[in-house]
Formats: structure tokens, C-alpha cells, sequence
């Protein structure tokens, strides 16, 4: 029971990318790192929450390793785009109509 309970925060505190750009009012998103932004210019609304991860990863260089928080020595980015990965799927006919209807999403 605990395993469960703990596999259940984890899917919702992980797939946020997907929740945070799925919106069709959502026009810019803002992309960072503990304060590194990325260098992407806009994310495309299908596959968005993945996109969004991939663009946390292509971002300004630092100094020291920063992986942020990790569960198991797997960091959450990697959770999170995992998560992400399906939810897009799942909401793949919607978000193909809202990238037809209102375009890619502007980052940064």
C-alpha cells in the first residue's frame, strides 16, 4: 500500500510539463533551471510537456552539475518527461487541434 501511495505522488507531482502547457489559453511559457533559462524559442502544443523538459535541458551552461532533485538517484526531470511522454499521448487528438487553432507555444 505504501509502494502505491508512493508511486501516486510521484505520477502527480511528475507530469506537470503536459498540465502546464496543455491549456489553449496558454501563449508563453517561462523555461528554467535554478535561474538558467532556455535557449528555445517556442515549443510546439503537440507533445508539449515533453518538449518542455527536452528545453530544461537546453539551457544556459553552469558551473557545477545541477540536477535538481532526484527520487533514487533518478533525477525528476527524467520522471517527468517520462510521465509526460504518456500524458501527451493520451491528449494527442486535442493537442493536435489547439496547434492547428493557436499555433506553437512561445517560451521565455
Amino acid at each position: 500500500m505504501k509502494n502505491i501511495l508512493i508511486i501516486a505522488a510521484v505520477v502527480g507531482l511528475t507530469a506537470c510539463a503536459t498540465v502546464k502547457t496543455l491549456p489553449p489559453s496558454t501563449t508563453h511559457v517561462v523555461i528554467e533551471h535554478y535561474g538558467k533559462k532556455s535557449y528555445c524559442k517556442e515549443i510546439p502544443r503537440v507533445y508539449s510537456g515533453f518538449a518542455f523538459n527536452l528545453c530544461k535541458l537546453n539551457g544556459e551552461p553552469s558551473r557545477q552539475e545541477n540536477l535538481g532533485s532526484s527520487f533514487n538517484n533518478v533525477p525528476f526531470f527524467i520522471i517527468d518527461g517520462t510521465f509526460s511522454l504518456v500524458a501527451d499521448t493520451v491528449v494527442l487528438p486535442y493537442t493536435l487541434y489547439t496547434q492547428s487553432q493557436h499555433g506553437s507555444i512561445e517560451v521565455n
